[in-house]
């Protein structure tokens, strides 16, 4: 950054000056352009939709094309203008650009307007990812279920103007760190899904019955209990009330969980009240979702769940839930299923009869162990690799805010 900083005090001794987006450039405003216009090959068109889900900061090729005659009433775009998004259902969207670096003209279609400048193309892409601009953007966007900034709105957007020397040598800087963690962001999801592999082949090794594993039911191990048979009246606070929605992936999203009032709780914990150490299942819909429960706090079973409270002379409590999710007792879940009128479902009042395999108890606490490993490497979003995957792009980020963040010129 150092160069950068000589630049500036060489060409910009007194600040930077910020003028308004009209006053660097014409914007047009596009219109049309349904994605049913689209064909396999002709003139290259950018969908405002494409914004969001395909490109990047900039690109010199379309993933879409449109007939000549098409291409003639829609707004062009030529080699280095700017593509930004005018609409979007969420605000961090609306805005969103892309550079048209390639070397024929191109066009594009409604919801999105262009800038046509003569500014370093890059860098007027980056700046519009800064905070900067996102602070800008807020102030002028309207609209709830749709946000719009319309193409007036951007003209007084104030964009910070460097010497051309500045903003191309911003833009060799960012374009280098953006090399380097799209680089180190493919190197670490490729590890993270070969950690997934990983996981995926010792969680079918480890759960998969050995010679030295002994046969029994599921209540000899565990006590089966079914929960209400309605649904009570939520509230905003108050006990959990853990439904079909609250399981995910083998854990509790409390986040898709309701409550149930105080008034409530005594009756609805009438059967069984969720304690440490059960585990909960969905007997209807969603068949073969489990999650293991360690919060010592008031919580109520939901309409279609199950509970299983483990015999710890027979089994850990945690291996119950993995057991549950192991290959050989969703397997057994499959054959036990049974189809109805409006939803699948297992009958709950035979499972203590199941049969069910399991280890020595140390050996289910060295499986747990194991297991617990691999899942805070692959899923913790707090440790290992997705951390690592999630700080580079916050230093990338950082970089490229300071980059773009200059001292106001005096008017």
């Amino acid at each position: 950054m150092s160069r950068v900083d000589d630049l500036i005090r060489e060409f910009c001794p007194s600040g930077v000056e910020s003028k308004p987006m009209g006053e660097i450039g014409e914007l047009v405003r596009g219109n049309g352009l349904p994605k049913s216009d689209f064909r396999e090959s002709g003139v290259g068109a950018i969908h405002y939709g494409q914004i969001y889900t395909y490109y990047g900061t900039w690109t010199t090729n379309t993933i879409s094309f449109v007939a000549p005659e098409t291409a003639a009433k829609l707004a062009k775009v030529d080699p280095s203008d700017i593509i930004i998004t005018n609409t979007s259902e969420n605000l961090a969207d609306v805005g969103k650009a892309v550079a048209w670096l390639g070397e024929n003209q191109i066009v594009t279609g409604g919801h999105a307007t262009v800038l046509k400048h003569d500014q370093d193309p890059k860098y007027i892409a980056y700046w519009l990812q800064s905070p900067g601009f996102q602070i800008q953007k807020k102030k002028h966007a309207t609209g709830t279920k749709v946000i719009d900034v319309s193409a007036k709105s951007l003209a007084k957007i104030k964009i910070p103007v460097p010497h051309i020397e500045v903003q191309r040598e911003i833009v060799r800087v960012l374009d280098s760190f953006s090399a380097l963690e799209a680089e180190l962001g493919a190197t670490l999801e490729a590890e993270l899904e070969a950690r997934r592999v990983q996981h995926s082949y010792y969680w079918n090794a480890l759960l998969t019955p050995g010679t030295s594993w002994r046969r029994t039911t599921l209540g000899q191990i565990a006590e089966v209990f079914d929960g209400p048979h309605a649904t009570p009246r939520k509230t905003a606070t108050g006990p959990w009330y853990l439904s079909i929605s609250s399981l995910e992936n083998g854990r509790f999203n409390l986040a898709s969980s309701a409550h149930i009032g105080e008034d409530q709780y005594e009756t609805w914990v009438r059967r069984v009240a969720p304690r440490p150490g059960d585990t909960m299942f969905s007997y209807e819909t969603r068949l073969g979702q489990a999650a293991y429960w360690d919060r010592d706090e008031p919580a109520a079973l939901g309409r279609r769940m199950g509970l299983l409270r483990p015999n710890e002379s027979e089994v850990d409590p945690r291996f119950l839930t993995l057991v549950y999710l192991g290959p050989e007792f969703q397997s057994l879940i499959r054959t036990k299923t049974v189809s109805g009128a409006t939803v699948d479902r297992i009958p709950i009042a035979n499972m203590a009869s199941w049969p069910i395999s399991i280890p020595s108890i140390p050996e289910q606490r060295r499986i747990v162990s194991a297991l617990n490993n691999f899942d805070a490497v692959v899923n913790d979003l707090s440790s290992g690799l997705p951390a690592e995957l999630n700080a580079r792009r916050t230093q990338y980020e950082y970089y490229r805010d300071k980059l773009l963040t200059f001292e106001e010129a005096a008017v």
